[in-house]
């Protein structure tokens, strides 16, 4: 694997239950870069970012962090090893504060003291609703938050499922500024079901369908290519 590869994941082959749901999946994804999952509605690309995580381990195949092999490892042990994950649907505790969303993020005592100034310069509404609960957020907020949470460790890589979903426009534009900034700082694999969004954030996309990894390259030639677009990405 090339030195400026971060993660590795080969031809995995994850299971659901009985539904073979990924029957193939490559990504790579070079150093301090943001790649995006593309593809339609079920098409694996959430399932995609589970296996890497061990969440939904794969039964088949390779996932490779900075040269070492981490399939069939536990979650906790490969979050520890530097992947920070933001699920889709905002899953944040919502009876707890801000704060206390944030300080269960540490991995260990510090983390974050040592990122707060980060954090509050990427989502400043966050530091004026430090004390109050998750549940008085805005869908926005409650956003912005799942992804500060993930900000709290120091993460090599981070997982982010459908940032823009349920967003409104202003807000959309301040979390890719947000994911934009965070790349100086950490690399990022992201879910996307907003072309537009993806497009102006990655360098580099895969394109998952049904399951298996069809296509990949750079996503200003995948912006060029609508007879691409319409096969793999518009409704079906």
């Amino acid at each position: 694997m090339e030195n400026n590869t971060l993660l590795k994941v080969n031809d995995i082959h994850t299971f659901i239950g009985q539904f073979h749901i990924l029957q193939g999946v490559s990504v790579e994804i070079p150093k301090g870069k943001i790649v995006s999952l593309l593809g339609r509605n079920g098409a694996g690309k959430t399932t995609t970012l589970k296996s890497i995580l061990g969440l939904a381990p794969p039964t088949q195949g390779q996932v490779i962090l900075d040269g070492e092999e981490i399939q069939g490892r536990r979650s906790y042990d490969i979050a520890n090893m530097g992947i920070g994950f933001v699920p889709e649907h905002r899953a944040i505790f919502r009876d707890l504060s801000v704060h206390e969303n944030l300080l269960i993020a540490e991995r260990k005592k510090g983390d974050l003291e040592k990122k707060e100034e980060l954090i509050f310069s990427l989502f400043p509404d966050l530091k004026r609703l430090i004390k109050l609960p998750g549940t008085n957020l805005s869908g926005g907020q409650q956003q912005m938050l799942a992804v500060a949470r993930a900000l709290v460790p120091d993460n090599k890589l981070l997982l982010i499922d459908e940032p823009s979903e349920g967003l409104a426009p202003v807000l959309i534009e301040q979390m890719m500024e947000a994911i934009r900034q965070l790349s100086a700082e950490s690399t990022v694999l992201l879910v996307e079901q907003n072309f537009i969004v993806a497009s102006q954030l990655a360098e580099s996309y895969v394109i998952i369908e049904e399951g298996h990894s069809v296509k990949s390259g750079k996503m200003v030639d995948l912006a060029a290519d609508p007879e691409t677009i319409h096969r793999y990405l518009e409704a079906a």
